[in-house]
Protein backbone atom coordinates (compact mmCIF):
# COMPACT_ATOMS: atom_id res chain seq x y z
CA UNK A 1 0.00 0.00 0.00
CA UNK A 2 2.93 2.34 0.66
CA UNK A 3 4.02 2.00 -2.51
CA UNK A 4 1.14 1.80 -4.46
CA UNK A 5 -0.23 4.95 -3.02
CA UNK A 6 3.06 6.54 -3.58
CA UNK A 7 3.40 6.62 -7.08
CA UNK A 8 -0.18 8.97 -7.59
CA UNK A 9 1.14 12.21 -7.08
CA UNK A 10 3.32 11.63 -9.86
CA UNK A 11 0.69 10.52 -12.17
CA UNK A 12 -1.19 13.17 -11.12
CA UNK A 13 1.00 15.69 -11.66
CA UNK A 14 1.41 14.25 -14.85
CA UNK A 15 -2.08 13.91 -15.54
CA UNK A 16 -3.14 17.48 -14.31
CA UNK A 17 -0.97 19.01 -17.38
CA UNK A 18 -3.93 18.00 -19.99
CA UNK A 19 -7.36 17.34 -18.06
CA UNK A 20 -8.92 19.56 -15.33
CA UNK A 21 -8.88 18.51 -12.29
CA UNK A 22 -12.78 17.47 -12.07
CA UNK A 23 -11.55 15.38 -15.27
CA UNK A 24 -9.40 13.21 -14.18
CA UNK A 25 -11.46 12.34 -11.23
CA UNK A 26 -14.04 11.40 -13.05
CA UNK A 27 -11.34 9.23 -15.67
CA UNK A 28 -9.95 7.81 -12.70
CA UNK A 29 -13.19 6.47 -10.91
CA UNK A 30 -15.65 5.51 -14.10
CA UNK A 31 -13.59 2.90 -15.45
CA UNK A 32 -12.58 1.59 -11.69
CA UNK A 33 -16.17 1.67 -10.71
CA UNK A 34 -16.96 -0.45 -14.14
CA UNK A 35 -14.60 -2.69 -13.26
CA UNK A 36 -15.13 -3.07 -10.13
CA UNK A 37 -19.32 -3.12 -10.14
CA UNK A 38 -19.76 -6.55 -11.53
CA UNK A 39 -17.65 -8.34 -9.38
CA UNK A 40 -19.55 -6.71 -6.79
CA UNK A 41 -22.50 -7.46 -7.75
CA UNK A 42 -21.73 -11.35 -8.73
CA UNK A 43 -20.63 -11.92 -4.78
CA UNK A 44 -23.88 -9.71 -3.71
CA UNK A 45 -22.07 -7.32 -2.01
CA UNK A 46 -24.07 -4.18 -3.51
CA UNK A 47 -27.04 -5.00 -1.57
CA UNK A 48 -25.97 -4.56 2.14
CA UNK A 49 -24.19 -1.20 0.81
CA UNK A 50 -27.26 0.36 -0.74
CA UNK A 51 -29.50 0.05 2.48
CA UNK A 52 -27.23 2.08 4.25
CA UNK A 53 -26.18 4.39 1.15
CA UNK A 54 -26.09 7.58 3.00
CA UNK A 55 -23.19 6.83 5.27
CA UNK A 56 -21.81 5.50 2.41
CA UNK A 57 -22.38 8.67 0.52
CA UNK A 58 -20.61 10.60 2.89
CA UNK A 59 -17.67 8.40 2.89
CA UNK A 60 -17.51 8.72 -0.90
CA UNK A 61 -17.52 12.72 -0.38
CA UNK A 62 -14.48 12.58 2.64
CA UNK A 63 -12.63 9.95 1.35
CA UNK A 64 -13.15 10.33 -2.65
CA UNK A 65 -14.93 13.20 -3.91
CA UNK A 66 -13.60 16.19 -1.99
CA UNK A 67 -10.20 15.33 -1.62
CA UNK A 68 -8.93 13.70 -5.22
CA UNK A 69 -10.94 17.28 -6.51
CA UNK A 70 -8.68 19.25 -4.24
CA UNK A 71 -5.64 17.16 -4.42
CA UNK A 72 -5.54 17.56 -8.41
CA UNK A 73 -6.25 21.60 -7.93
CA UNK A 74 -3.08 21.44 -5.76
CA UNK A 75 -0.94 19.86 -7.78
CA UNK A 76 -1.36 22.09 -10.76
CA UNK A 77 0.79 25.10 -8.25
CA UNK A 78 2.62 22.35 -5.71
CA UNK A 79 5.52 19.81 -6.56
CA UNK A 80 4.06 15.82 -6.13
CA UNK A 81 6.78 15.77 -3.72
CA UNK A 82 5.23 18.85 -1.14
CA UNK A 83 1.92 17.36 -1.47
CA UNK A 84 2.86 13.92 -0.60
CA UNK A 85 4.59 15.17 2.84
CA UNK A 86 1.61 17.37 3.44
CA UNK A 87 -0.78 14.28 3.07
CA UNK A 88 1.76 12.44 5.22
CA UNK A 89 0.35 14.06 8.10
CA UNK A 90 -2.75 12.23 7.91
CA UNK A 91 -2.05 10.01 11.06
CA UNK A 92 -1.34 13.15 13.19
CA UNK A 93 -5.12 14.26 12.02
CA UNK A 94 -6.13 10.47 12.59
CA UNK A 95 -5.33 11.35 16.16
CA UNK A 96 -6.56 14.49 17.15
CA UNK A 97 -10.23 13.14 14.91
CA UNK A 98 -10.11 9.90 16.99
CA UNK A 99 -10.06 12.26 20.18
CA UNK A 100 -12.49 14.37 18.56
CA UNK A 101 -15.20 11.52 17.76
CA UNK A 102 -15.26 10.40 21.53
CA UNK A 103 -12.41 7.69 20.84
CA UNK A 104 -10.34 7.12 24.06
CA UNK A 105 -6.81 7.53 22.88
CA UNK A 106 -4.59 8.69 25.69
CA UNK A 107 -2.37 11.77 24.27
CA UNK A 108 0.56 11.13 26.32
CA UNK A 109 3.39 13.65 26.25
CA UNK A 110 5.05 11.42 23.17
CA UNK A 111 1.93 11.65 21.40
CA UNK A 112 1.40 15.40 21.84
CA UNK A 113 5.87 15.82 20.78
CA UNK A 114 4.56 14.03 17.77
CA UNK A 115 2.09 16.59 16.87
CA UNK A 116 4.10 19.69 17.38
CA UNK A 117 6.88 17.96 15.34
CA UNK A 118 4.55 17.55 12.91
CA UNK A 119 3.34 20.73 12.59
CA UNK A 120 6.28 22.13 12.46
CA UNK A 121 7.24 19.95 9.77
CA UNK A 122 4.83 21.50 7.73
CA UNK A 123 5.31 24.73 8.72
CA UNK A 124 8.63 24.49 7.52
CA UNK A 125 7.61 22.75 4.29
CA UNK A 126 5.24 25.49 3.56
CA UNK A 127 7.48 28.57 4.86
CA UNK A 128 10.20 28.12 2.75
CA UNK A 129 8.67 25.78 -0.39
CA UNK A 130 4.91 28.08 -0.59
CA UNK A 131 4.81 31.00 -3.07
CA UNK A 132 2.49 33.34 -3.68
CA UNK A 133 -0.62 31.53 -5.38
CA UNK A 134 0.12 28.84 -4.11
CA UNK A 135 -0.89 29.27 -0.16
CA UNK A 136 -4.46 28.63 -1.67
CA UNK A 137 -3.31 24.97 -2.80
CA UNK A 138 -2.05 24.05 1.05
CA UNK A 139 -4.95 25.71 2.25
CA UNK A 140 -6.82 23.01 -0.12
CA UNK A 141 -4.48 20.36 0.93
CA UNK A 142 -5.96 21.13 4.64
CA UNK A 143 -8.81 19.63 3.50
CA UNK A 144 -7.51 17.12 1.49
CA UNK A 145 -5.44 15.51 4.87
CA UNK A 146 -8.71 15.88 6.97
CA UNK A 147 -10.93 13.80 4.65
CA UNK A 148 -8.52 11.37 4.72
CA UNK A 149 -8.15 11.05 8.37
CA UNK A 150 -11.83 10.97 8.58
CA UNK A 151 -12.56 8.32 5.80
CA UNK A 152 -10.75 5.14 7.83
CA UNK A 153 -12.63 5.87 10.83
CA UNK A 154 -15.99 5.73 9.06
CA UNK A 155 -15.06 2.64 7.85
CA UNK A 156 -14.17 1.16 10.97
CA UNK A 157 -16.94 2.24 13.13
CA UNK A 158 -19.84 2.65 10.33
CA UNK A 159 -18.92 0.19 7.58
CA UNK A 160 -16.78 -2.58 8.65
CA UNK A 161 -19.23 -5.28 8.63
CA UNK A 162 -19.94 -4.61 5.14
CA UNK A 163 -17.60 -6.56 2.11
CA UNK A 164 -14.91 -3.89 1.00
CA UNK A 165 -15.24 -4.68 -2.50
CA UNK A 166 -19.51 -3.23 -2.34
CA UNK A 167 -18.58 -0.02 -1.14
CA UNK A 168 -15.30 0.58 -3.19
CA UNK A 169 -17.46 -0.18 -5.82
CA UNK A 170 -20.14 2.08 -4.95
CA UNK A 171 -18.31 4.69 -3.54
CA UNK A 172 -16.36 4.93 -7.20
CA UNK A 173 -19.39 4.79 -9.00
CA UNK A 174 -21.04 8.02 -6.84
CA UNK A 175 -18.02 9.81 -7.53
CA UNK A 176 -17.94 9.08 -11.16
CA UNK A 177 -21.48 10.05 -11.15
CA UNK A 178 -21.07 13.24 -9.41
CA UNK A 179 -18.13 14.58 -11.61
CA UNK A 180 -19.61 12.81 -15.50
CA UNK A 181 -21.65 16.11 -16.14
CA UNK A 182 -18.21 18.13 -16.13
CA UNK A 183 -16.03 15.31 -17.80
CA UNK A 184 -18.68 15.41 -20.45
CA UNK A 185 -19.08 19.31 -21.58
CA UNK A 186 -15.54 19.70 -20.63
CA UNK A 187 -13.19 17.20 -22.68
CA UNK A 188 -9.54 17.98 -22.85
CA UNK A 189 -8.07 19.74 -25.76
CA UNK A 190 -5.66 16.85 -26.63
CA UNK A 191 -4.62 13.22 -25.51
CA UNK A 192 -0.92 12.88 -25.45
CA UNK A 193 -0.04 9.40 -24.43
CA UNK A 194 1.69 10.97 -20.82
CA UNK A 195 -1.97 11.59 -19.63
CA UNK A 196 -3.36 8.80 -21.16
CA UNK A 197 -0.95 6.55 -18.97
CA UNK A 198 -1.28 8.10 -15.57
CA UNK A 199 -5.07 8.10 -15.90
CA UNK A 200 -4.92 4.22 -16.45
CA UNK A 201 -2.09 3.40 -13.87
CA UNK A 202 -4.32 5.51 -11.35
CA UNK A 203 -7.18 4.22 -12.27
CA UNK A 204 -6.11 0.29 -12.39
CA UNK A 205 -3.45 0.52 -9.96
CA UNK A 206 -4.23 3.53 -7.55
CA UNK A 207 -7.70 3.02 -6.91
CA UNK A 208 -9.21 -0.28 -8.29
CA UNK A 209 -6.72 -2.46 -6.60
CA UNK A 210 -5.26 0.38 -3.86
CA UNK A 211 -8.90 0.65 -1.93
CA UNK A 212 -9.84 -3.64 -2.40
CA UNK A 213 -6.66 -3.97 -0.51
CA UNK A 214 -7.03 -1.10 1.88
CA UNK A 215 -10.32 -2.25 2.77
CA UNK A 216 -8.83 -5.56 3.51
CA UNK A 217 -5.78 -3.69 5.73
CA UNK A 218 -7.78 -1.20 8.09
CA UNK A 219 -10.03 -5.32 8.83
CA UNK A 220 -6.19 -6.56 9.86
CA UNK A 221 -5.43 -3.41 11.65
CA UNK A 222 -7.43 -0.92 12.40
CA UNK A 223 -7.70 2.52 11.17
CA UNK A 224 -4.60 4.02 12.96
CA UNK A 225 -2.68 1.70 12.31
CA UNK A 226 -3.03 1.54 8.69
CA UNK A 227 -2.55 5.25 8.22
CA UNK A 228 0.73 4.57 8.92
CA UNK A 229 1.20 3.56 5.17
CA UNK A 230 1.73 7.79 4.82
CA UNK A 231 4.99 6.97 6.74
CA UNK A 232 6.51 5.25 3.73
CA UNK A 233 4.58 6.71 0.63
CA UNK A 234 5.79 10.16 0.90
CA UNK A 235 9.38 8.79 0.74
CA UNK A 236 8.00 6.93 -2.54
CA UNK A 237 6.75 10.31 -3.92
CA UNK A 238 9.61 12.39 -3.24
CA UNK A 239 11.93 9.80 -4.94
CA UNK A 240 9.67 9.83 -7.98
CA UNK A 241 9.00 13.58 -8.15
CA UNK A 242 12.94 14.40 -7.66
CA UNK A 243 13.96 11.61 -10.35
CA UNK A 244 11.53 11.64 -12.52
CA UNK A 245 9.99 14.75 -12.83
CA UNK A 246 13.41 16.57 -11.76
CA UNK A 247 11.77 18.65 -8.99
CA UNK A 248 13.85 20.28 -6.78
CA UNK A 249 15.09 18.73 -3.30
CA UNK A 250 15.14 21.72 -1.77
CA UNK A 251 15.81 22.96 1.98
CA UNK A 252 11.89 22.57 2.75
CA UNK A 253 11.82 19.28 1.95
CA UNK A 254 15.00 18.41 3.58
CA UNK A 255 14.26 19.78 6.70
CA UNK A 256 10.31 19.16 6.68
CA UNK A 257 10.72 15.53 5.28
CA UNK A 258 11.89 14.21 8.71
CA UNK A 259 10.15 16.74 10.79
CA UNK A 260 6.51 15.43 9.71
CA UNK A 261 7.92 11.67 8.91
CA UNK A 262 9.13 11.59 12.83
CA UNK A 263 6.32 13.36 13.69
CA UNK A 264 3.78 11.13 12.69
CA UNK A 265 5.54 8.12 13.99
CA UNK A 266 5.75 9.35 17.17
CA UNK A 267 1.84 10.74 17.42
CA UNK A 268 0.18 7.69 16.38
CA UNK A 269 2.58 5.27 18.33
CA UNK A 270 0.90 3.14 21.28
CA UNK A 271 0.39 5.10 23.84
CA UNK A 272 2.37 3.71 27.28
CA UNK A 273 -0.85 2.94 29.01
CA UNK A 274 -3.32 1.91 26.17
CA UNK A 275 -3.32 -1.71 24.59
CA UNK A 276 -1.75 -2.11 20.85
CA UNK A 277 -4.36 -1.71 18.42
CA UNK A 278 -4.40 -4.83 16.56
CA UNK A 279 -7.90 -4.93 15.34
CA UNK A 280 -11.34 -2.91 14.22
CA UNK A 281 -13.05 -0.92 17.39
CA UNK A 282 -16.59 -3.55 17.79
Amino acid sequence: MSVIWGIPYLLIRVAVRDLSPATLVFARTAPAALMLLPVAASRGALVPVLRRWRVVLLYTAVELGIPWLLLARAEQRLSSSLTSLLVATVPSVGLLANRLGGRADLLDRRRLAGLVLGLAGVAVLVGVDVHGASFGAAAEMIVVVTGYAVGPMLINRQLSDLPGVGVVAASLAMTALAYAPWAITHPPHRYPASAIASVVGLTVVCTALAFVLFFQLIAEVGPSRATVITYVNPAVAVLLGVTVLGEPFGAGLAVGFPLVLLGSILATSPARSAAVETAPAP
